[in-house]
């Protein structure tokens, strides 16, 4: 077999037809250009192309709820370099280009996203409790500007099933770096019981009286379980 055609035969199709032309398996395949060398029994696509066969097995990844290529931003390095085939450097080339697919949509926004109730925060955030696993505990800030609008989503802490602890000092560190005027925190109960715990009282306390004296508002703290959530200013605890 010619060595010249692995890797090629995407390349080729996008020069022939245009990036639209390509599957998802085909783009990440150009990304990756060389992969392990797939067995005797493969379809001869994936003979010619390696590459394409180790797409697509990140594309089968699990990854919670998601799939395909929507799923290709909640997977880690380590997730990605357990198939065969995929280093260091290729895992880290797939999370960096998700991670400029996240900031290039974030860039084409019109209007950014706003949070006009909890209950709008807590549907926004869903999606990246989901992660790498499901089942821990996850801390994610929401920095807004002046008019309440997303200036940047932040994942501040992985912790276990019970518990995520959350550092005071990265609040404010990312809520400086980012200029942001109010902030809203959220984390989630894989147990899916929303009620807060007195470490959840606690912490959203000291938030609070922190963001104070350093002009930065703490507009709420949101428990998150599957379809349920626990607001501390709808319960008038904030």
């Amino acid at each position: 077999m010619d060595k010249k055609r692995y890797g090629e035969l995407p390349y080729e199709k996008f020069l022939q037809k245009g990036a639209e032309s390509l599957t998802d398996a085909e783009l990440l395949a150009i990304l990756l250009r060389t992969g392990p060398d797939p067995g005797p029994n493969a379809p001869q696509a994936h003979l010619d192309c390696p590459a394409l066969a180790l797409a697509e097995q990140v594309l089968a990844l699990p990854r919670g709820s998601r799939s395909g290529l929507a799923g290709l931003p909640f997977l880690s390095p380590a997730q990605l370099t357990k198939v065969r085939g995929i280093g260091e450097v290729k895992a880290v080339r797939l999370c960096c280009v998700a991670e400029l697919a996240r900031r290039l949509s974030l860039s084409c926004r019109t209007q950014l996203p706003a949070f006009p109730d909890p209950a709008a925060a807590a549907s926004y955030c869903r999606p990246l409790f989901e992660g790498e696993d499901g089942a821990v505990e996850r801390v994610i800030l929401l920095l807004l500007d002046s008019k309440g609008r997303l200036i940047r989503e932040k994942i501040l802490a992985v912790g276990t099933v019970n518990s995520a602890p959350v550092s005071p000092r990265e609040v404010f560190l990312q809520a400086l770096k980012y200029q942001a005027v109010h902030f809203i925190l959220l984390h989630n109960h894989p147990s899916q019981d929303v009620t807060p715990s007195r470490e959840d009282a606690e912490i959203t306390e000291r938030l609070a009286r922190l963001g104070n004296l350093m002009q930065l508002t703490l507009l709420d703290h949101i428990i998150v379980g599957g379809a349920n959530y626990f607001s501390f200013r709808e319960a008038g605890l904030l």
